[in-house]
């Protein structure tokens, strides 16, 4: 092969992935700005390339947002990995795990629906995604059980559709500010163990009756 022959296949491919970036980025803005029901014309458009070719790289919209929530996946990763180490407390660690899967899951406006949606339809490209989630979710379950911090019967798949529903409820028409920590704290009234309930209880401060 050439040197002039390899250059011209090259480009193409070059080309490619600069598009694709530039739709990342753009999709990106407009979700964010928008949230995920933004149409995907009018971010080929903003992009300023044709639909056919966010469809080459995006087929989708859970294409495209898989892709967008790879960096993020990333993030995602890291924090597990850090509360794994740093957190021995197991309960603890549950809950911050939750926490940190609760950020991820309101990147953008509209994001829980997909990702619920993905738990039951193994061909979106989300699927392995939230699988792998329920996972790493059950792990952190199974040590704060095994540690009498969380009750038996909960699951982890549970505990994921439950975070789910509070980045949901953060977007609610009807919700306000307080809304999602109340549904968080009592989300975790229900899987926390009754030795971790009764010490969250003796922990809280006195406030004595007004009359």
């Amino acid at each position: 092969m050439s040197e002039t022959t390899g250059a011209r296949e090259r480009r193409p491919r070059t080309d490619a992935q600069r598009n694709r970036t530039h739709i990342l980025d753009v999709a990106e803005r407009h979700f964010s700005e928008h949230g995920i029901t933004g149409s995907l014309d009018a971010i080929a458009k903003r992009a300023g390339v044709g639909a056919g070719t966010l469809y080459r790289h995006f087929p989708n919209r859970d294409a495209l947002l898989a892709a967008l929530l790879r960096a993020r996946d990333e993030d995602l990763m890291t924090r597990r990995d850090e509360i794994r180490r740093e957190e021995a407390d197991s309960a603890a660690a549950l809950a911050q795990w939750l926490d940190a899967l609760g950020r991820w899951a309101t990147a953008f406006d509209g994001l829980p629906e997909p990702l619920r949606a993905a738990l039951t339809e193994d061909s979106s490209p989300l699927a392995l995604t939230c699988q792998g989630y329920v996972t790493d979710t059950d792990e952190f379950l199974r040590a704060a059980q095994r540690d009498g911090g969380a009750r038996p019967e909960v699951r982890g798949r549970d505990l994921f559709l439950g975070v789910l529903a509070t980045a949901w409820v953060r977007g609610a028409a009807m919700a306000d500010e307080s809304s999602a920590r109340a549904l968080t704290a009592m989300m975790r009234s229900g899987w926390a163990g009754p030795a971790r309930i009764a010490r969250t209880v003796s922990d809280a401060p006195h406030r004595p009756d007004q009359t």
